[in-house]
């Protein structure tokens, strides 16, 4: 016994009234993902919001004592010499290596 698979059967063949039907069901198919992904994309959305001022209001006592906060003023130690620095590039030769 062979089954046998036949794509375009004559024994249902493609009308008008069937391609119509495909062509509507695809429609709405294609509306339907659009629905629910606008759906999808405003619920993100709502809830980023909602995360957003979550944290907001959450770490607005610490935005104020930073605003409140005065600069601190950056102390240097002055170390031996006179302060003034020079540019350029040095080698070190460490001695112990040359000698074999």
């Amino acid at each position: 016994m062979q089954i046998r698979y036949v794509l375009n059967s004559p024994a249902k063949p493609s009308g008008l009234l069937r391609k119509l039907a495909a062509l509507l069901m695809t429609v709405a198919m294609v509306g339907l993902a659009l629905m629910f992904s606008a759906v999808l994309f405003a619920v993100i959305i709502v809830l980023g919001a909602i995360a957003w001022a979550y944290l907001w209001w959450k770490t607005r006592e610490l935005r104020k004592q930073m605003r409140d906060f005065p600069p601190r003023e950056v102390q240097r130690e002055e170390k031996a010499g006179d302060g003034n620095v020079f540019e350029g590039e040095a080698i070190r030769v460490d001695k112990s290596r040359d000698v074999r």
